[in-house]
């Protein structure tokens, strides 16, 4: 990681090689205005950026995430590391929100924290969901994502909580939809639940806003829903994904309800404060197809 001005606000964005994280970064490659000063990221194996202000690193490791902050003196982080396998989810999301937050508290007190979360910290029975709404988590992953979440509300003074949605592009294929699309191809059963409710996101819009949460002197501090203002089932998105994508071979999905238990049913949230709070247009599904001649 390469030195950086003193006097430039600095940015750091832990999870650079993940997909929110890679949209990030090549956001801020592609409009540099959208930060005031400096960045760099972290990434866990291997960098798809190739950029002297990447870092490799693990967030499970503490004492490495606290010679980073130190090392980089951050002005603000956007921390967007997570993980949905069983075997190290909880260790990655909790255990390493916990390492940043502690890291922060230790050696960059005043850094501005911007801490991505997920609609799955509901039950998805009591749709629609703002920031005041309770949270109840019916799988380990939004289990999880609930703890880091009250780990940044303890520890870190300030910091902004980003709860988030479906996250998709249209210039890289999101993992949910390239697991499908392997699926298909492959002869596989693919279901596509028909009463599963999102606000799925844009990523590019996703990240505008974080970057905007992030920037000095930001006044949005705790819970903020930030997603696609357009309400669709899983099985609305994932064949629209589909159509954006030319994929034709469907052989093998099926629409059918979720009998639920293991993914909350409705997680339509709330907007109405991001709205408020924040100028980055949060566009719907449709219209960003429509925008990018994929509708």
């Amino acid at each position: 990681m390469t030195a950086q001005r003193a006097t430039a606000p600095r940015l750091l964005i832990t999870g650079g090689s993940g997909y929110l994280g890679r949209h990030l970064v090549r956001l801020l490659m592609r409009e540099p205005d959208r930060w005031p000063g400096t960045f760099a990221y972290t990434f866990h194996s291997a960098d798809p950026h190739a950029l002297p202000s990447g870092a490799r690193l693990d967030v499970r490791d503490a004492a490495a995430v606290a010679r980073l902050v130190a090392s980089f003196r951050p002005d603000a982080v956007i921390h967007t590391v997570g993980s949905n396998r069983p075997a190290d989810m909880a260790a990655v999301i909790t255990e390493g929100t916990a390492a940043v937050v502690e890291a922060l508290r230790a050696r960059a007190p005043a850094a501005r924290l911007v801490h991505v979360s997920t609609d799955s910290v509901f039950d998805g029975a009591n749709a629609p969901y703002d920031e005041r709404a309770e949270a109840r988590p019916i799988n380990d992953y939004g289990r999880a994502k609930l703890e880091a979440e009250r780990g940044v509300l303890a520890g870190a003074a300030g910091a902004a909580i980003v709860r988030t949605s479906l996250i998709y592009s249209l210039d890289e294929m999101d993992n949910g939809t390239a697991w499908m699309v392997e699926a298909l191809r492959a002869g596989q059963p693919v279901v596509l639940f028909s009463n599963q409710r999102r606000n799925p996101v844009w990523a590019d819009a996703l990240a505008a806003a974080l970057l905007e949460l992030a920037a000095p002197g930001h006044p949005h501090r705790g819970l903020l829903h930030v997603a696609g203002s357009q309400v669709m089932t899983r099985a609305e998105f994932g064949l629209r994904m589909l159509d954006a994508w030319g994929i034709h071979e469907r052989q093998t999905l099926t629409v059918a309800d979720d009998a639920g238990g293991r993914w909350p049913l409705d997680c339509e949230m709330d907007l109405s404060l991001a709205r408020r709070v924040l100028r980055t247009p949060m566009p719907g599904v449709d219209e960003v197809l429509g925008r990018m001649g994929r509708g």
